[in-house]
C-alpha cells in the first residue's frame, strides 16, 4: 500500500527530527554539561527573541547581503570568462594548472592577501568570498561547455547554423545543468567564507561575528541559535538554486 501524498512531502523532514531528538535525549541525559549544550527549547527560544525582539535578524540581512553581493561578482566574472575556456580547448589547458591551484587553496589562507589589499574593511569580506565563489563557478561553466555533446552541435553545423548560434542555441543550452551545480556550489563557498570572515576580519555585525561573541561569554543558546540561522540560510539558498535548476534547466541529463 502506497503512503499518504503529504507523507512524502514531510519526508526531508525526518532528518531534521531525528537531529532534534538526540540532541535532545543527550541533554536530558546530562551526557554533555548543559552549559555547553543547552537543550533545543533553549535553542529555539533564544533565536526567537533575536529575530524578533534582538539584533540578530539584522545580522542574518547583513551576512545575506554579503552572501549574494559576493556571488553576484563570482557570476559576473566567472560564466563569461568560464565560456570563452571551454569553448577554448588549449586556452583552458593552458591555465588548468592556475585555476585549479588556486580552486584548492583554502580561501582562509588568502585572508592576508586581501587584507594587504583591501584593508580590514567590507570589501575584503565580499572580495575574499568572490574569489572563492568565482573559482568553483568558472570551473563548472568551462567544464560544462567543453562537455556539451558534439552530436547536437554537429547536428547544429550541418544544418548550416552560424558558430554564434551553435554556442547560444545548443552549447549553452547543453552546459546549463552543470552551470547550475556550479551556481549552488559557489553560492555554498561564498556562505562559508562570508561568515569566516566575519568571525576574523575585524566585523561588528553578521552571523559569523554573532557566534564567536556568543562563544567567548559562553552564551550557548545566543551561539545555537545564530549557528542555526546560518545553516537555515545555506541550506534555504542551495534548495532555491534547486528548484530554478528543476524548473529552468528541465531537460538535463535528456
Amino acid at each position: 500500500m502506497n503512503a499518504p501524498h503529504w507523507l512524502h512531502r514531510l519526508r526531508p523532514l525526518l532528518g531534521a527530527v531525528i537531529l532534534i531528538a538526540a540532541w535532545a535525549l543527550i541533554h536530558a541525559a546530562g551526557a554533555v554539561d548543559p552549559v555547553l549544550l543547552p537543550s533545543p527549547t533553549e535553542a529555539a527560544q533564544a533565536f526567537w527573541k533575536g529575530m524578533t525582539e534582538g539584533t540578530l535578524g539584522a545580522d542574518f540581512g547583513k551576512t545575506i547581503v554579503r552572501t549574494l553581493s559576493s556571488f553576484a561578482i563570482a557570476m559576473v566574472i566567472a560564466v563569461p570568462l568560464g565560456i570563452v575556456l571551454g569553448a577554448s580547448q588549449r586556452l583552458y589547458e593552458s591555465i588548468e594548472f592556475a585555476i585549479d591551484f588556486f580552486r584548492s587553496t583554502p580561501a582562509s589562507a588568502m585572508f592576508p592577501l586581501f587584507l594587504v589589499i583591501f584593508g580590514p574593511g567590507e570589501t575584503t569580506k565580499i572580495a575574499v568570498a568572490a574569489f572563492g565563489a568565482a573559482l568553483v563557478i568558472l570551473f563548472n561553466v568551462a567544464y560544462g561547455v567543453m562537455g556539451a555533446r558534439k552530436q547536437r552541435q554537429l547536428a547544429a553545423r550541418v544544418m548550416r547554423a552560424p558558430r554564434w548560434r551553435v554556442l547560444t542555441d545548443v552549447t549553452l543550452l547543453e552546459s546549463m545543468p552543470q552551470v547550475f551545480v556550479g551556481m549552488r556550489s559557489g553560492v555554498s563557498l561564498a556562505l562559508v567564507i562570508v561568515i569566516v570572515a566575519e568571525m576574523f576580519i575585524g566585523s561588528t555585525d553578521g552571523l559569523g561575528q554573532r557566534v564567536m561573541n556568543a562563544q567567548m561569554i559562553f552564551d550557548m543558546p545566543e551561539m545555537y541559535a545564530a549557528i542555526f540561522a546560518a545553516g537555515a540560510l545555506g541550506y534555504v539558498m542551495n534548495l532555491l538554486f534547486l528548484l530554478a535548476e528543476r524548473r529552468f534547466v528541465h531537460w538535463g541529463g535528456k
